[in-house]
């Protein structure tokens, strides 16, 4: 299996709760930018994708694992690794990690949409094999 996409991430105040705890919902910020830097560094730019296949993907569902906090000045990882990839989905598997140290792990489930009408469509040939290669 192919080694995963990490993208690195500082931990702000504005991350945080009254305590300096990372606030839980923050964690799926940090990992759709992920997503978003992983489909940039396959040379899947969203906004084209939207403008010129008519494509774009979803999060369908997700299945989360909080495993440990981050704190305020905490220096993650977040990973993207694709698990699968079908006609219409992808299976992406993610993971945060501080130093080595699991602290959040999700697999996630993208469904690819038409742009113009936010219904089911199957992923383009070519974006699909740019995937694939990943």
């Amino acid at each position: 299996m192919a080694e995963p996409f990490v993208w690195p991430v500082r931990i702000y105040w504005e991350d945080t709760d009254a305590g300096g705890v990372v606030y839980h919902a923050q964690y799926l910020a940090f990992m759709e930018r992920a997503r978003s830097e992983w489909l940039r560094g396959q040379g899947l730019h969203q906004d084209r994708m939207r403008l010129e296949a008519d494509t774009v993907f979803v999060v369908r569902a997700m299945d989360i694992d909080f495993r440990a906090p981050a704190r305020l000045d905490d220096q993650l990882e977040v990973s993207v690794r694709l698990l699968e990839c079908r006609g219409a989905s992808l299976l992406l598997a993610q993971r945060i990690e501080r130093s080595g140290a699991l602290l959040v792990e999700a697999k996630v489930k993208i469904a690819a949409l038409a742009a113009s009408t936010f219904r089911p469509r199957p992923i383009p040939t070519e974006l699909k094999r740019l995937l694939e290669n990943a």
